[in-house]
């Protein structure tokens, strides 16, 4: 007996598509499928949830000085003649920002490797590449998903599946899959 199930697709196919599914529900909370791909899902799901809470903590936070190009009153760079050329005027701003330690790195990448980037469009742009914003599911799961879950006794549960009915083209046994 196998170890898990095919789903009458080809490896490379089987992969692809549980990545796919497995994204979607981390990044959107719950989604709709059939119940031996949900099953499947929940597998590799819980897995993930479980290494967001265990490394979701381990950061420092540390200030840098960064350079940022001062900006008008209508958001367009301020440029200063140096030299006969127009040069954009820099200002050096203080910022905090979390350095992870080197397990959380290593468990980000683990993630990354199932997990896809998400395209987000803005609904009155749809359709065009401008102004969407690519949006890691990984860095989700560690800073959003992880804390949830983290006070959380026990390990695992943090999928629910809920059985909707039968699909109706193939009578299919439809389910919700969803975050507790």
């Amino acid at each position: 007996m196998a170890g898990y199930r095919k789903l009458g697709r080809t490896s490379s196919q089987r992969r692809a598509l549980l990545r796919n599914q497995v994204t979607d529900l981390l990044y959107h909370g719950k989604i709709v499928t059939t119940e031996a791909k949900a099953k499947e899902i929940r597998k590799i799901a819980e897995k993930i949830i479980a290494l967001g809470i265990k490394e979701c903590n381990n950061y420092d936070m540390i200030t840098v000085t960064a350079k940022v190009p001062r900006k008008d009153s209508d958001g367009k760079r301020v440029k200063e003649v140096v030299d006969g050329k127009k040069v954009t005027v820099f200002d050096e701003v203080e910022k905090e920002i979390k350095k992870d330690q080197p397990s959380r790195l290593h468990a980000r990448r683990q993630m990354q490797k199932t997990l896809y980037k998400v395209t987000e469009v803005p609904k009155e742009t749809k359709g065009r590449k401008k102004n969407t914003k690519t949006i890691d599911v990984a860095a989700k799961v560690l800073d959003e998903i992880g804390p949830k879950y983290a006070e959380r006794s026990g390990n695992g549960g943090y999928t629910r599946i809920v059985k909707i009915g039968p699909r109706r083209g193939d009578a299919a046994m439809q389910v919700l899959i969803e975050l507790v």
